[in-house]
C-alpha cells in the first residue's frame, strides 16, 4: 500500500504481525514493560455525568492485621487521574491495601442532589498486591447511588 502526503514522496507501508518486539528497549532484548518497576495507579469517573471526577481525595492505607497505616493521600486532577502513580518502585510491596475515596465530598461539590447523610460518602476498596513488579490499576466508577471497580491495566 502506498501513501502520498503533501509535498512528500511515495513511501511503502507493509503490515506485519505484532510479535511484541515493538515493545522492546533498543539493544537489550527485554520488553519495556519488563523493565518498568511495579506501580499502583487509579482514576475516578463520574458515571452520573459521564465525566472524570476531578478533585476527589483518596487515601491509601496498608492493612496490617486489624490496623490501617496511612501510606499516601492523593487528589484526582482534571482527567480524574492522579498525577503520577499512587505508589511505585520500592514503595510498592506485596500486601493488602485499601483505597478510600471521598466520594461524598466530591459529589457535594459537583452539585449532585444528595440525601443527608449521603447514601455514599467514603468508598473503601480493599485489594491485594501479590507481585510488586506488576502494574495494578484500581479505578472507581461513581454515582450518588452506586459504584464499581475492577483491576484495570
Amino acid at each position: 500500500m502506498r501513501f502520498r502526503g503533501r509535498n512528500e514522496s511515495c513511501q511503502s507501508f507493509t503490515h506485519a504481525k505484532n510479535t511484541g518486539s515493538d515493545h522492546r528497549a533498543p539493544g537489550d532484548g527485554k520488553r519495556s514493560d519488563e523493565l518498568a518497576a511495579g506501580r499502583l495507579t487509579t482514576h475516578v469517573l463520574d458515571t452520573a455525568t459521564g465525566r472524570p471526577a476531578a478533585g476527589m481525595a483518596a487515601h491509601l492505607y496498608a492493612v496490617e492485621g486489624d490496623d490501617l497505616r496511612l501510606v499516601r493521600s492523593v487528589v484526582t486532577n482534571a482527567d480524574g487521574r492522579v498525577d503520577g502513580p499512587v505508589l511505585a518502585g520500592d514503595d510498592l510491596v506485596a500486601g493488602v491495601y485499601e483505597l478510600r475515596f471521598h466520594a461524598g465530598d466530591y459529589l457535594r461539590t459537583s452539585g449532585a442532589a444528595l440525601t443527608d447523610p449521603p447514601f455514599l460518602d467514603v468508598v473503601p476498596i480493599r485489594f491485594g498486591i501479590s507481585d510488586p513488579t506488576a502494574h495494578y490499576h484500581v479505578p472507581l466508577l461513581i454515582s450518588p447511588y452506586g459504584y464499581s471497580t475492577y483491576r484495570g491495566s
